[in-house]
């Protein structure tokens, strides 16, 4: 566990390097998806934007030295005011760009535990100001906005937000669009918590949901179910070693028990198809 602690601060520290050395190489894309629903991809997680006559919401914020051009960004669609930042989950890649967006008047909202992880950072402007325990909605330009807590999927402080109006989705990292997920131990996520976090999501949309995931392309119902399938048919390979006595390093050596997903391209520099068969492991094995 000391060392899955380890990898995670150096994941997150390089991010941030990369933040600060990088910025200059940075272009943040803008996707429409509705009349006012839109999906912005930079470096970090990816931001969802509500904009309309009551103002916007952005949904992630990625890194701090990022906010100049997310905002240039956003000001190619609107000139209203940014009221509303939400965070999914606690993670700097998602939330580095909050005290930015609070000097600049926006509100913060997230999950109680977020704010919780937030303030080990000793960074008050950053901190969410609205939190909530299960769920919560937001009116906003002629929509309602369904917010709602998913227990120790990604971490224990995650959330996805669904526009009811445009049919979009934006799950936060609770889906990495054809790559294996980050699931953050030393934060009480969980390979089960995960999977039932994904099967909520599923439950909430159609087959014509747009869907911002927390990393990668932009995705539908059909991919998600298969990302699904993938965390299923991970958890019962590996569940099967350790009801046969594996061990940790049996596992991880054990190529086969992620071959099917490791041909189609699952595995990434960050996520190897070893590291999520330790992180499997790991969890399963509590």
């Amino acid at each position: 566990m000391a060392l899955y602690k380890t990898l995670a601060r150096i994941f997150m520290f390089t991010m941030v390097l990369q933040a600060c050395g990088q910025n200059d190489n940075i272009t943040i894309k803008t996707t429409q998806l509705s009349n006012h629903v839109y999906m912005l991809e930079g470096q970090g997680g990816n931001i969802g934007l509500s904009v309309g006559d009551d103002g916007v919401l952005i949904i992630d914020d990625q890194f701090a030295r990022l906010t100049p051009k997310i905002l240039a960004a956003i000001k190619k669609i609107s000139a209203k005011p940014i009221r509303f930042v939400a965070n999914t989950h606690h993670h700097g890649d998602h939330t580095g760009g909050n005290a930015n967006l609070a000097e600049a008047g926006a509100t913060i909202i997230a999950h109680d535990n977020v704010r919780s992880r937030l303030e080990t950072d000793k960074e008050k402007d950053m901190l969410p100001v609205i939190t909530f325990n299960d769920k919560l909605s937001l009116f906003i330009n002629n929509e309602r906005v369904l917010v709602f807590h998913l227990d120790n999927a990604h971490t224990d402080g995650d959330s996805m937000l669904y526009f009811t109006e445009s049919n979009v989705l934006h799950t936060g990292d609770v889906f990495f669009s054809n790559r294996y997920p980050y699931i953050d131990l030393t934060s009480k996520g969980s390979v089960d918590g995960y999977i039932e976090a994904v099967k909520v999501g599923l439950m909430t949309i159609d087959e014509d949901t747009k869907i911002i995931p927390g990393h990668g392309q932009l995705s539908n119902k059909a991919e998600y179910e298969i990302f699904l399938k993938m965390m299923e048919t991970l958890k019962n390979n590996i569940l099967a070693e350790i009801n046969n006595g594996a061990s940790e390093e049996d596992v991880a050596s054990n190529e086969t028990l992620t071959k099917t997903y490791d041909d189609l391209g699952y595995s990434w520099n960050f996520i190897t198809s070893e590291k999520i068969r330790r992180t499997f492991y790991k969890s399963l094995k509590k």
